[in-house]
């Protein structure tokens, strides 16, 4: 059995870092028990990820959609409210999940976003 992931998002200059809360150590984007990815796919509108609900830190849903013409492993990145969509997890990753994972907004790069996705029982906590 495995330990339970507990990470802290630590503010960088334009979003967040991880550290893992048990060690205190910080945690590369390609630890094997996390993934972090940018957010793809053609509803992809840099507009949109501007939106606060987006901002570095926010908590986001991830929607899986089972139906989609295009690839029966889709799973879509939106925010917590789900009032908008940033796009779609890497097709790659999105075949990867369980479908219970949680996901959060790490990093905003040029229009991009990068998200973090871990699973259900992860913690993660945000500066106070």
């Amino acid at each position: 059995m495995s330990q339970r992931l507990r990470l802290w998002l630590e503010q960088g200059a334009s979003g967040y870092h991880l550290r893992d809360a048990a060690t205190g150590e910080p945690l590369r984007w390609e630890d094997p028990r996390l993934r972090v990815v940018a957010v793809a796919g053609v509803s992809f509108r840099p507009g949109t990820v501007d939106d606060a609900s987006f901002d570095p830190g926010r908590r986001l849903a991830l929607l899986p959609e089972p139906n989609n013409v295009h690839d029966p492993n889709a799973v879509a990145i939106w925010n917590e409210e789900r009032t908008l969509q940033a796009g779609y997890v890497p097709r790659e990753t999105a075949a990867q999940l369980s479908g219970d994972e949680q996901a959060v907004s790490l990093w905003r790069v040029e229009g991009g976003l990068r998200v973090l996705i871990v699973p259900a029982d992860a913690w993660v906590g945000t500066p106070r």
